[in-house]
């Protein structure tokens, strides 16, 4: 990094490796404070650092130059706060995901800024160095991945707001872009869903007897089960067999599980299809469990990769990457397509009908009523000839 003594090292000029604007520093009364000079000319901004040194000096004397809290102060506020208020309403992973951003990214770029100086224009700064910096290890951060450090430093700001450090809330939003593209959610359609239900019966099959016939057979009712619930994987890992009941619907007479949720928006239940009880007395007959033990004890997901990549399902038409959290997406597709009421589909699956609507109905030919669409006018008729 670039670095230039001025007024006998009282003032130092630097500028950082990823940027082109010379930036200024000095120490006074206890605090290090730095400010951006906003040029790329070294002579200008050696103008530039002393006539701010200057300035802040004359404020010193006056008593003017007031300690500011740091990003860094507001960011510990906020810890201690959310992790409090939250207890027991907030899933502990979605704590631990604001402090990890905090901790890996927001810190080391704002921490020892005032909070004043959290202006859009930084934000924006913060942006262009994330995706330049990713850029050249050949992975940038994603758009969501982005916008979740965005809503974790917009949290940390309103925490320095209701305390009283800073008089307004910068803006968050990101410039120079228009409306973003809406993708549906990677699925399976119904021939795929049988393509791949298939191949696990008959690997599951052909694995009688082997080492690993139990890990075959847990896949395959894995499959089914998430397929016919609906559920988070999330959800999944944290079922456990005194969650879910076997019911008989009393509107269609058939068996269907009752399923008691625990997630990221704390306790919900789902009703799953009857295609998904076959499944699960399987795995009670297969693991002879205790109420407390898990359902799926064993993470499925390099099994499933596999599976995927040897059906050639692993990538949608779009080039969507698929996971276990695409069963989850095609047991709401296929409750759309047969024409199930999308209000009840969001209660159950515990989402929003708003998100349904974005991300997955969009793309399902039977939400559009042909009838509704190709409306005619009927022809006005002539008026009658008036014979007197």
């Amino acid at each position: 990094m670039a670095s230039h003594k001025v007024l006998g090292d009282k003032v130092r000029v630097y500028r950082r490796p990823n940027s082109s604007v010379w930036q200024c520093s000095t120490y006074l009364e206890g605090k290090e404070w730095r400010v951006s000079t906003k040029t790329d000319s070294l002579a200008q901004a050696k103008e530039f650092a002393e006539d701010w040194y200057f300035e802040l000096k004359g404020k010193s004397r006056a008593g003017g130059l007031k300690k500011e809290k740091t990003f860094a102060d507001a960011a510990k506020q906020f810890f201690l706060e959310y992790e409090a208020i939250t207890s027991g309403e907030r899933n502990p992973r979605y704590v631990k995901d604001h402090e990890a951003r905090i901790n890996n990214h927001l810190i080391p770029y704002f921490g020892d800024k005032a909070l004043s100086a959290v202006t859009a224009g930084v934000l924006q700064e913060y942006r262009v160095m994330r995706l330049q910096t990713k850029a050249r290890t050949g992975k940038p951060p994603s758009r969501s991945t982005l916008h979740h450090e965005t809503v974790t430093l917009r949290q940390v700001m309103k925490t320095a707001l209701r305390h009283g450090w800073i008089g307004h809330l910068p803006d968050f939003s990101a410039p120079y872009r228009a409306s973003s593209k809406i993708n549906h959610r990677a699925w399976f359609s119904p021939e795929e869903y049988k393509q791949l239900y298939s191949h696990t019966r008959d690997r599951a099959k052909s694995a009688f007897g082997l080492s690993w016939q139990h890990a075959a057979e847990q896949l395959h009712d894995f499959i089914l089960f998430m397929a016919n619930t609906g559920l988070r994987p999330d959800e999944a890992n944290r079922l456990e067999y005194r969650d879910v009941t076997i019911e008989k619907d009393p509107e269609s007479k058939e068996r269907i599980l009752v399923i008691e949720v625990r997630g990221k928006r704390g306790v919900g239940y789902c009703k799953s299809t009857t295609g998904a009880v076959f499944p699960f007395e399987r795995l009670k007959k297969r693991n002879k469990p205790k109420p407390t033990d898990l359902v799926f004890p064993q993470d499925h997901k390099k099994q499933f990769n596999r599976v995927l990549t040897d059906c050639e399902l692993k990538f949608d038409r779009q080039g969507n990457r698929r996971s276990a959290y695409s069963l989850r997406h095609t047991y709401i597709c296929l409750r759309l397509l047969e024409g199930a009421d999308i209000y009840q589909i969001a209660k159950n699956c515990r989402t929003s009908v708003e998100m349904i609507e974005k991300h997955y109905a969009v793309h399902l030919k039977n939400t559009l009523d042909a009838k509704a669409i190709n409306v005619r006018r009927r022809a006005k008729l002539a008026p009658a000839l008036v014979l007197e």
